[in-house]
């Protein structure tokens, strides 16, 4: 049955590519598509790897961010990376120039080459991928595979396609018991709970604060609406605590001056303080601006109350295991989508509306400290690595 599933299956995705071929041509002239899509569907500037390195695969840029504590263990001659999105091919260039953007996969019958070791991440389980990499001689891992309830439902009603794909895949290091339950449902063996990478390597204080002695709100990684969402209920909230301070760091350096702007009109009007912390490296004001990078992991370590940025509009969230680490009180929005399985991870997250976050700040007493509630070991992991190096 392995074999005819093989040949039925290439055949029909060499069909499927064939007939897509004109639409991807003319997608392919969009400024967005105009690098990823030549590359992986026409193998323009994508050659193939150099043989027997170990070759890591992602699919965009949170991935290959999560994945460096892996990369970091292998030396950098045996190191291939591939990926599927611009921004992931630009990340992975921070790790080695042997990368690639991964061919569509009726390309991969003769891009493939032998490799001591593919190492997976999280759900990109493309079936050629799999097969080619092991026939050719590498050992298969997926890790930091997991599978929500949405898409546990799904699953199950191709199990019989994944039960093929996990043929092939050696080993499977799971986030939580739970993903190891359904992936083996899913006909995966060998599989392990090592937690989730992405909080095997979280930033640490690069220098210590000296903590005001007053309650100190730190809205951290803020987008384009926030700041004046933020602005708004601290006003309310600096009436009932007088002697709060409020840190506001943006996510993006080129709003720093927007953003002193919306502060500074803030201050005229409810006869506050405020300072930029470029200028002034205290927290002595009612309002400082942090617009400098590298600091807000120093300034998690010293806050109160974090309200998280990212996820009061639809950005999709930041990590908030980089403030959980300190036990902050942590107020985020309902749009964590690209951060739900650190969301997930942590207790004691409160996730609200925008219109619920002044209500919520005034009830911070009741909030509860939050902490990482799964750890995450990835020694096992890499163990198999170096094993298929050495062998």
């Amino acid at each position: 049955m392995g074999k005819w599933f093989f040949f039925l299956y290439s055949f029909v995705i060499i069909i499927l590519y064939l007939l897509a071929l004109p639409f991807i041509f003319l997608f392919s002239f969009k400024a967005k598509y105009k690098e990823a899509l030549p590359s992986r569907f026409f193998l323009k500037n994508n050659a193939s790897f150099s043989s027997a390195g170990v070759w890591f695969h992602v699919c965009s840029f949170g991935e290959a961010r999560a994945i460096k504590p892996l990369v970091e263990i292998v030396p950098k001659e045996h190191l291939r990376m591939s990926t599927i999105t611009q921004t992931g091919y630009d990340m992975i260039g921070s790790y080695t120039q042997e990368r690639a953007y991964l061919p569509f996969e009726p390309l991969l019958f003769g891009w493939v080459v032998s490799q001591k070791v593919l190492v997976v991440m999280e759900a990109e389980l493309w079936y050629l991928l799999f097969v080619l990499a092991q026939k050719r001689g590498a050992k298969t891992l997926l890790v930091n595979a997991r599978i929500s309830d949405k898409s546990y439902v799904k699953y199950m009603r191709m199990r019989w396609f994944y039960r093929h794909i996990f043929k092939h895949i050696d080993e499977v290091y799971a986030q939580t018991e739970r993903d190891r339950v359904r992936l083996k449902s899913l006909g995966a063996h060998r599989v392990r709970v090592t937690g989730n990478i992405k909080l095997s390597d979280i930033a640490s204080v690069s220098k210590k604060l000296v903590k005001p002695s007053s309650v100190v709100v730190c809205a951290a990684s803020t987008h384009e609406g926030e700041e004046q969402l933020v602005l708004d209920s601290f006003e309310i909230f600096k009436k009932k605590n007088n002697e709060a301070k409020l840190v506001m760091v943006p996510r993006h350096p080129e709003r720093f001056e927007k953003v002193a702007k919306l502060i500074e009109s803030f201050s005229d009007k409810n006869g506050v303080s405020w300072h930029a912390y470029s200028q002034k490296r205290d927290f002595k004001s009612d309002v400082i601006l942090v617009d400098m990078l590298g600091e807000l992991v120093n300034i998690y370590a010293i806050s109160d109350i974090v309200i998280l940025g990212g996820a009061f509009v639809p950005v999709g969230g930041h990590n908030a295991a980089e403030a959980a680490q300190f036990g902050c009180k942590m107020i985020s929005g309902k749009y964590y989508f690209n951060q739900k399985d650190i969301f997930d991870a942590i207790e004691g997250m409160v996730i609200i509306e925008a219109s619920n976050l002044t209500r919520t700040l005034l009830q911070h007493d009741k909030l509860r400290p939050t902490q990482i509630k799964n750890k995450t070991d990835i020694s096992p992991i890499i163990a198999s690595i170096k094993d298929a190096i050495i062998a």
